[in-house]
């Protein structure tokens, strides 16, 4: 039996580290939260019910009563709502009575709600069809108990336009659900995301305890989550140089505080007849990587605001989506956001500094939103640069052979 325990333990170590490597490769990415990065903040009570048909075994659930709430929604990739995703709600729970010991943070996934089910995790559009659970039981004094949520009733429109009605459950691991509460939330006046950092292992409801398996499984996760992110590591050009004999360079370029992926070509083209190039929106696809065909342009372009409306990809397999511009300065420098989901959003800039008969042209690019923010920075900016090299051959040759004239 003691081999037995070491082994265990070993396991949910070893698996618990592994995600802990998983979430510091995230936060290349995403510095502030790898996962469940833009939430909404919610408030509101949960009325206990009790457990008169029979004790849970954990004395918050079994005992009647009415707390205050503060909770976070959140989807776990942060896709677009139209898309499926692991939906997320943390609590912090602020029980009554003489067993409360400080707030209780309760954090709940979609998950199935039958067997095998709610063992794993489910994407979904929205909260109408899911189910929530805390995926892992507590420990409570006659065995494991797991929580979940159902949708009662939702306001119209999106969650911070009304009222957010759930029904609190409880379920031994292969037992059946048994509701004990109601959970009121809104968003209040001014919805808005929440800096609350909810960790349901150091803050448990009374009566409620964490296996050890559970907290060998996230306490590394949440450890490396919360650990602030390392610099950055990259090669700032010295602004306005180019080595004639290195036309081609590659860095990584700050932002204020953002690191974008940035490369650099001497174009033997003066700006002008790049610019030409840049500014007529119908030659985007002629030039850009990726970008298959022009679907429309506004009038307006390149001014601040305007759309160009683009499709991604290879017949068939094409995307339909746009750029926003959003700087511009005529004949030096151009800001867009490229969008091309469900892969995100990018943020480019384009920069030319004019050096008679020649230019050097810049194109720095990071992805902003989506999936692609979740690849880890140095594996990103390389298919970044790799990408926008050819994006500048291309560009320069166009520039040469007079396009836009």
């Amino acid at each position: 039996m003691t081999q037995q325990l070491r082994v265990g333990s070993a396991v949910t170590g070893s698996a618990g580290q592994a995600f802990a490597a998983l979430f510091r490769l995230l936060k290349l990415a995403r510095p502030g939260r790898p996962i469940h990065p833009e939430g909404l903040g919610l408030a509101g009570t949960l009325a206990r019910t009790g457990n008169p048909a029979g004790p849970s075994g954990i004395d918050w659930l079994d005992s009647a009563g009415a707390d205050q709430v503060v909770a976070r929604f959140s989807r776990s990739v942060g896709l677009p709502q139209a898309l499926p995703d692991i939906l997320g709600l943390a609590l912090r729970v602020s029980p009554t009575g003489p067993d409360a010991d400080g707030p209780a943070d309760v954090l709940l996934a979609s998950t199935g709600w039958g067997l095998p089910g709610r063992y794993l995790l489910m994407p979904r559009r929205d909260v109408a069809e899911a189910s929530m659970t805390t995926l892992m039981p507590y420990r409570g004094r006659r065995g494991p108990i797991l929580l979940g949520l159902r949708t009662r009733s939702l306001p119209p429109g999106s969650l911070a336009s009304g009222e957010w009605v759930l029904g609190l459950h409880w379920a031994t691991p292969g037992g059946r659900w048994q509701e004990c509460g109601e959970l009121r939330l809104h968003a209040g006046k001014n919805p808005a995301d929440i800096p609350v950092r909810f960790d349901p292992l150091e803050h448990q409801p009374p009566g409620a305890e964490a296996y050890g398996w559970t907290r060998r499984l996230r306490k590394p996760s949440y450890r490396a989550a919360r650990r602030p992110a390392p610099p950055a590591v990259g090669r700032v050009p010295e602004p306005g140089r180019a080595p004639e004999d290195h036309p081609l360079q590659e860095s990584t370029t700050a932002t204020g505080r953002k690191f974008m992926s940035t490369v650099s070509l001497l174009f033997n083209s003066p700006s002008a007849d790049a610019w030409r190039v840049i500014a007529d929106g119908w030659l985007y696809s002629g030039w850009v990587v990726g970008a298959s065909r022009i679907r429309d342009v506004d009038a307006e372009w390149p001014r601040v605001g305007a759309n160009l409306h683009h499709s991604v990809g290879a017949w068939p397999f094409v995307i339909d989506d746009s750029t926003r511009v959003t700087a511009v300065e005529p004949g030096r420098s151009l800001d867009l956001v490229a969008r091309g989901w469900p892969m995100g959003e990018a943020k480019v800039e384009i920069k030319l500094e004019d050096r008679g008969n020649q230019c050097l042209v810049t194109i720095a690019e990071d992805a902003i939103h989506g999936p692609g923010k979740l690849m880890p920075k140095f594996l990103r900016d390389r298919i970044i640069s790799a990408r926008n090299r050819e994006t500048l051959r291309r560009l320069e040759l166009m520039a040469i052979g007079g396009a836009g004239k």
